[in-house]
């Protein structure tokens, strides 16, 4: 595993529905915005949530 989440984010962004990549976006970019640092545990349970709704959709389907 990667030591920078938004890099893994950006390694599964293909297998997330757009709507949860503009959510998830929003809140690093809001997280960065405030101070936060890339590699918070914030932004690592954003990594956690996308890899969820990566194997949801998988599943699932789109």
């Amino acid at each position: 595993m990667s030591k920078n989440p938004i890099a893994e984010i950006t390694k599964i962004s293909d297998q997330l529905p757009i709507v949860a990549l503009q959510d998830i976006h929003k809140r690093i970019a809001d997280w960065l915005a405030g101070g936060g640092k890339h590699d918070d545990p914030y932004v690592w349970r954003q990594l956690r949530y996308v890899k969820s709704v990566a194997e949801r959709v998988k599943v699932n389907g789109r």
